[in-house]
């Protein structure tokens, strides 16, 4: 999609562009300065190298990164861009230089509605994100008071049903209202979803067009100056999506901000609702229900890509199904529950997700960090305003770093003390540093007991 709106667009500026190339010369569009850049192929002019980076980016950067070392410089437009493929400077970006790397390259989709303002993944290190932090992770720590048996339990007797009447499972469908029900009952009280029910479908359905349009290679993000013109309607369909999911939030707070005189929850919406009656014009009700839907159903969407990606893995290769069943029957017994206290006992299931995980992080390129100040990064300059894309997708299919890297082998986890929780920069799917999911306890918990629940009972 971004190639056809490049053609079209350079189409029709071309005669701009040559003239000012031939006043102003080349030469003086792009010029290195006397700082020492990443080695990178040379970019063309006005376009830089946005024409290397395919419509699988995570691949393409991958393929160049062979040519050009794990450390590499593009020009994308006009934005100065890193590259990370290795593990080592991976640490080194994330931990030695996190401070300097913590700003975020916001596109220019997140700014439909001014979501940028109010999410946690877009926010600037300042007061507010400290303060929404401090708050998801007291709320996370709260997880021995987990209870998704009510959520599970919806999900077997629906699996049953479909086994029973030989229906089709669709397995991204149900994934989705498990993980939202899981996500939002714990940190928000609330059953958002329901199986066959038109609302859930309507939820997740805005859901993907609005992730879609966040991941989209956006002509805006590169050349600003076309911000005005949205030409490819990345941020009009945003919104769309934005404000619905917003109506949908606005029905579901109603009812508890009636109740909160004769009711008080203790959960993750009655603290929000806190910061808000504090300070209703630093931190409003509109605030909360970005954070919803941040903490809620887009947590919700990546979850089931974990999920619809693992089941992928394991029904191609039925003996990792097989082992996996196994361990669940042997460990939890037959035509039981799991619970959260089960997944420490299912070193099997833990290596099959990890396993997933390498081959199919959730984002395969993290979401971008912008650098604050001038660093310097293995004898190079990283210049200030510079997006830094660590691409996990390529660390997980480094055959320096795994043996068989395109093999499904969960066996390799099982000796080995590897895990995704931000400390083992060779799986660092959740990121890494101040900026690491706040959510990952609750991601982690979740992923094993959907995984579990259709894996167990099912063939």
């Amino acid at each position: 999609m971004l190639m056809d709106f490049l053609t079209v667009f350079l189409l029709i500026l071309f005669p701009v562009i040559s003239t000012c190339f031939l006043v102003l010369g080349t030469n003086s569009w792009y010029k290195r300065s006397s700082t020492k850049l990443p080695p990178g192929p040379f970019p063309i002019p006005f376009i830089g190298n946005l024409l290397q980076v395919g419509q699988n980016p995570h691949r393409s950067l991958a393929k160049l990164s062979k040519t050009y070392g794990p450390l590499m410089h593009l020009k994308l437009g006009s934005i100065h861009t890193i590259v990370v493929s290795s593990p080592e400077i991976a640490k080194e970006v994330l931990t030695k230089h996190d401070q300097a790397c913590s700003g975020r390259a916001v596109p220019s989709a997140a700014h439909a509605m001014d979501h940028h303002k109010s999410s946690i993944p877009w926010l600037p290190v300042a007061t507010r994100w400290r303060a929404l932090r401090k708050i998801m992770k007291e709320q996370v720590s709260l997880m021995h008071q987990f209870d998704g048996n009510n959520s599970l339990v919806q999900l077997h007797n629906y699996l049953q049903d479909c086994s029973n009447s030989d229906r089709v499972v669709d397995i991204r469908e149900i994934g989705f209202k498990t993980a939202l029900n899981l996500l939002s009952s714990t940190l928000f009280s609330i059953d958002f979803a329901h199986f066959d029910s038109s609302l859930t479908r309507e939820m997740m359905e805005n859901v993907h067009a609005l992730i879609k349009n966040l991941g989209t290679p956006n002509l805006v993000d590169y050349f600003p100056l076309l911000k005005f013109i949205d030409p490819q309607g990345l941020v009009r369909k945003t919104e769309a999506s934005l404000r619905r999911l917003h109506e949908i939030f606005g029905e579901t707070l109603n009812p508890r901000l009636q109740s909160r005189g004769t009711l008080r929850k203790k959960d993750m919406l009655e603290a929000l609702l806190d910061l808000n009656q504090e300070n209703e014009s630093d931190f409003s009700l509109n605030d909360i229900k970005h954070l919803m839907l941040d903490l809620n159903v887009i947590g919700a969407y990546e979850i089931t890509n974990a999920v619809q990606w693992t089941m992928t893995e394991v029904l191609r290769n039925p003996e990792k199904m097989s082992k996996a069943k196994l361990e669940l029957r042997t460990i939890i017994g037959e035509n039981k529950q799991i619970k959260e206290s089960d997944i420490s006992r299912l070193p099997y299931l833990n290596a099959v997700i990890k396993e997933n995980f390498r081959c199919h992080p959730v984002l395969p390129l993290l979401i971008p960090h912008k650098v604050e100040v001038d660093i310097e990064i293995q004898n190079y300059t990283v210049p200030k305003n510079a997006q830094i894309l660590v691409n996990v997708w390529a660390i997980g299919r480094d055959s320096s770093i795994w043996s068989n890297p395109d093999s499904f082998e969960p066996e390799r986890f099982l000796d080995c003390k590897i895990d995704y929780r931000g400390q083992d920069f060779e799986l660092i799917t959740f990121s890494s540093g101040r900026r690491m999911c706040p959510a990952l306890p609750l991601a982690h918990v979740v992923v094993h007991l959907i995984l579990a629940t259709l894996i167990h009972n099912f063939d």
